[in-house]
């Protein structure tokens, strides 16, 4: 059954605010249990720190026994341990009480300008992201974005930007269902990705995991072995009397050799050690994935990747982070060559998997930020992803990133004879906000999200917009220079497959009524011939003409508006026909302007 055909009516909005709400009240209780539970045990951990010196002096003092020294240092130790446990869990519960913030947040409709903008994955030259408001404070990846590790950015971010595959979408569709009401699960893998310092040290580690080998040779391991072997013998036979001179001497030879292969052992450990910190937790991230039992293909996938060979992939990360926790111990003892052949031998075998790890898990993070989309959104709908296209039939479409009060619906259809909506309307009336509505509705259909609407069937499409054309003193470039850029580009991606859903807003509005009709018809008309559909907004009723000359591949819709007693009303409906109204005069004259 594909999830357009499921019923998710079962829970509502309210239900997940609640839901939130309690988990948060909950861990935010266990945080201040935790916090005091952590300096009850640092106190009397330093407690037990001056009983051991007291003790250990009236034992000097007065000739006690050692033996009195056992209990204290047993209860310090203790205490540590203990103070540790609570460390932990004290930051857990403030990891949680983070999460179910943020999501509060995006349920009540607060969360814009306060996540993560995305910023750096907007490019300006890409033909939709920057006219539908993908990233950037307010928009689609701050509101879906749970992520907390780099890969998991990146993947979402990837994913918003270019649409998948038919196939791919209803699998990331099965994905995000079975994931959308684990929502401990989802709290525990945003706790473990939070342990992992910020920065690209995994992208680092990766990158290190795929380097050429520099202590490959079988003479360095034959030379490291007989060294270690004689330094064994030569203490033992110095513990048992012998003379400390062979000791000393193979101390001096594993010194030099040392010194020989400083350069390579340095570059081979250096980026080891500077990974330590994220390597136990991004092990510990890697055994929870490991640990579950899935039913969707995308994820049983996903799963399968972790495993290599016999062994799961973690228990791999936690052997690399044995080895990283020995750098500086090695670099004392004279025995970096030793553990350098070590980390190379592991790198030979399971380097390379780095990076496949690292994908497995961005990819997790961004079904996991949809799943937390759905879960909080139940009343969108995943849409009916079909082959036959081009098509875009939505019944109830609203823009996603308005507040649900505020979202007015629409029935946006197009597919079949009708490929071209001419939308007319003054301005603020809602013509650009459809735009926006029809793009970011793709673009999350065909991520494998749920979508602002009460039913879509869409097909396999590509996007381009031209929703914020600018000119670029930089450049050298006017804005209608810079729009004419943007159409060549959608005229060649339109050439391609799949299908290109053409979003243009106030076509060629840069020049000349005359040249502006003539040359929004050419447009149309080419796009059209290469088997693209798309909506065009205009000011200009001349514009309208198109529909009476493309028809039935085109269709006249416009908005309308009311001005009475000084204020201009909306209503945001979109009727068939072309608009009558005119507003811009009257809005001059409510501002003060004289026309």
């Amino acid at each position: 059954m594909l999830p357009s055909d499921q019923d998710r009516s079962g829970s509502n909005l309210a239900s997940a605010a609640v839901e939130y709400a309690g988990r948060r009240d909950m861990h935010h209780r266990e945080e201040a249990r935790q916090a005091g539970r952590y300096t009850r045990l640092a106190r009397n951990r330093n407690i037990f720190l001056v009983l051991i010196v007291l003790v250990a002096w009236l034992g000097e003092k007065e000739r006690l026994l050692p033996l009195l020294l056992v209990a204290p240092a047993l209860l310090f130790t203790t205490a540590m341990f203990m103070r540790n446990r609570a460390a932990r869990a004290w930051r857990r519960a403030r990891h949680a009480v983070g999460f179910y913030e943020w999501r509060l947040t995006c349920v009540e409709e607060r969360w814009a300008g306060r996540g993560k903008s995305g910023l750096r994955f907007l490019n300006e030259n890409h033909p939709y992201a920057p006219d539908l408001d993908l990233f950037g404070p307010g928009c689609l990846f701050e509101l879906l974005c749970t992520a907390k590790t780099p890969m998991g950015e990146q993947t979402l971010a990837d994913w918003l930007l270019s649409p998948a595959s038919i196939d791919e979408v209803h699998q990331r569709q099965l994905a995000v269902l079975e994931l959308c009401p684990r929502l401990d699960l989802r709290e525990e893998l945003n706790h473990l990705a939070t342990e992992i310092p910020a920065g690209n040290a995994l992208e680092t580690l990766a990158e290190w995991g795929r380097g050429e080998p520099v202590l490959a040779s079988a003479r360095l391991h034959v030379l490291a072995i007989l060294l270690m072997a004689f330094a064994v013998a030569a203490f033992a036979a110095w513990t048992l009397g012998a003379s400390p001179l062979p000791f000393l001497g193979v101390l001096l030879l594993e010194g030099l050799f040392t010194f020989w292969l400083r350069g390579r052992v340095r570059r081979l450990l250096e980026p080891l050690e500077q990974a330590s910190m994220v390597l136990a937790s991004f092990a510990a991230l890697l055994q929870r994935l490991e640990m579950e039992t899935w039913t969707s293909p995308c994820l049983r996938r996903l799963q399968g990747t972790l495993q290599t060979g016999k062994s799961p992939s973690s228990r791999r990360m936690r052997q690399l982070a044995r080895l990283a926790d020995s750098v500086p111990l090695a670099f004392l003892l004279l025995w970096t060559v030793p553990l350098g052949l070590a980390v190379e031998a592991w790198r030979r075998a399971w380097g390379p998997d780095l990076r496949r790890w690292l994908r497995v898990l961005g990819e997790w993070e961004a079904l996991g930020a949809l799943a937390g989309h759905a879960y909080e959104n139940p009343e969108d709908q995943f849409p009916e992803v079909v082959p036959e296209g081009p098509c875009f039939e939505a019944t109830g479409l609203g823009h996603p990133l308005l507040p649900r009060i505020r979202c007015v619906r629409n029935d946006v259809r197009l597919g079949g004879e009708l490929r071209v909506l001419v939308v007319s309307g003054s301005n603020m009336s809602g013509k650009s906000t459809l735009l926006r509505t029809v793009g970011l509705n793709a673009v999350l259909a065909l991520c494998g999200a749920p979508v602002r609407a009460h039913r879509l069937r869409i097909s396999s499409l590509s996007v381009g917009a031209t929703l914020r054309i600018q000119d670029s003193l930089q450049a050298g470039r006017s804005r209608f220079y810079a729009e004419i850029s943007r159409l060549r580009q959608l005229l060649d991606l339109a050439k391609s497959v799949p299908p290109l859903l053409f979003l243009l807003d106030e076509i060629l509005q840069g020049t000349n009524s005359e040249e502006r009709h003539l040359g929004a018809k050419a447009v149309v008309r080419a796009l059209l011939g290469h088997g693209a559909m798309g909506l065009v907004t205009t000011h200009d009723l001349a514009i309208t003409e198109i529909a009476d000359i493309l028809k039935p591949a085109a269709a006249n819709v416009h908005f309308e508006d009311q001005f009475e007693n000084g204020a201009l009303t909306f209503d945001y409906q979109m009727r068939p026909g072309i608009a009558r109204s005119r507003n811009a005069l009257a809005l001059m004259r409510s501002i003060g302007i004289e026309v």
